[in-house]
């Protein structure tokens, strides 16, 4: 997070970012991907999931810089959002069953209509027929930018827990 100022659990601020996280969640997890894009993200989207490696603890966080998993902008977005309306979408193809859990929910007011918004992420994943589940858990860190009233997000770094990712794909959105 920036270096706002916190902003209080409880507070009108707070309240609107973690209706506003719910509310996101809520789409993913419906497969209402071109509703999210469209009300949520902000044009000027940098949406990035960085290679982590492991390291030792003198050397930091193991996230390399300029290494992503994924690093969108709203046009790389919205094309997975486009394919998977198609027939074509053959990873997604039954979709997969996913629940968003978002929790430990911080939130910085950064001035000029920017939020800093710290959390938590479980992804609890199944496929097909599959009995054993995926589960993809890190901290987000976004930014929130105030546009037109709406909040919509501007900036999503995902730090995964794993060096490796034992998932067949990465074509669901944090």
């Amino acid at each position: 997070m920036g270096t706002g100022v916190r902003v209080r659990v409880g507070s009108a601020l707070h309240s609107e970012v973690v209706e506003w996280m719910d509310a996101e969640a809520e789409l993913l997890d419906d497969y209402r991907e071109r509703e999210w894009l469209e009300g949520m993200v902000s044009r000027d989207i940098v949406y990035q999931v960085p290679l982590r490696q492991t390291v030792e603890r003198a050397r930091g966080m193991g996230f390399l810089e300029g290494t992503f998993h994924l690093d969108e902008t709203y046009g790389s977005l919205q094309s997975r959002v486009a394919r998977n309306e198609t027939a074509y979408a053959w990873a997604e193809d039954p979709p997969s069953r996913i629940r968003h859990f978002v929790t430990n929910i911080k939130v910085t007011d950064e001035g000029d209509g920017l939020v800093g918004v710290r959390s938590n992420l479980l992804i609890f994943r199944t496929r097909q027929d599959q009995t054993q589940p995926q589960l993809l858990s890190g901290e987000r860190k976004d930014t929130l930018r105030r546009e037109d009233g709406t909040l919509r997000l501007l900036h999503r770094r995902v730090l995964l827990d794993l060096t490796v990712i034992g998932t067949h794909n990465l074509s669901i959105f944090f």
